[in-house]
């Protein structure tokens, strides 16, 4: 494919807390429910030309070799409001870890500057009505989880506007040859 490609750098949750947090953006009518998995993102939705991506896997690759696993703990709701019209569930571990590998992902070929300042999290409510995003935002203040983070994956976004895994890039490793089969989670992830 020539070019310019939409890509996107992320951790994936591992199970059951992927499921979950699926279901729950499926529940709420989240239209992006089906088209990206629950994630903590390291690199937003970036064009790129096609010529960069061997450059760019090479930069993943050196980010991940030179990266530990550490652990992600989520607790809670909160929102974006009423700046963005999304409701999340925030990390209370793991936060110094994910700014300082987004920053690593964001340098080379990946440069660029954020719209907003970078906050870890995992979207569940985007877009939505009022009342949807109210009762995420109740319903999911109990929610916990925490897992270990053993590396991240590279999506690219089709024409269909779905999100699919790329690549993995494990840590301390570099990245696995070919295409993703599944993204890295901590059984083993955007």
């Amino acid at each position: 494919m020539t070019g310019p490609r939409s890509i996107g750098v992320a951790i994936g949750l591992p199970e059951p807390f992927n499921r979950e947090l699926q279901g729950w953006r499926d529940r709420l009518g989240d239209p992006n429910a089906h088209r990206i998995v629950p994630h903590v993102t390291l690199l937003p939705p970036t064009e790129v030309p096609s010529a960069t991506l061997e450059d760019i896997e090479e930069l993943l690759r050196q980010v991940a070799a030179e990266e530990t696993a550490f652990t992600i703990r989520l607790r809670g709701s909160a929102t974006f409001l009423p700046v963005s019209p999304v409701v999340f569930v925030p990390l209370v571990q793991g936060i110094a870890d994910c700014e300082r590998l987004q920053a690593k992902v964001r340098t080379g070929p990946l440069h660029r500057e954020l719209r907003f300042p970078y906050h870890p999290h995992v979207t569940v409510a985007h877009d939505l009505p009022a009342d949807a995003l109210d009762r995420a935002f109740v319903e999911l203040a109990d929610y916990e989880a925490a897992f270990e983070v053993r590396g991240f994956t590279l999506f690219e976004q089709g024409p269909d506007e779905v999100w699919r895994p790329q690549r993995d890039f494990v840590f301390g490793g570099g990245g696995l040859p070919g295409p993703a089969p599944a993204h890295v989670e901590s059984d083993g992830g955007w």
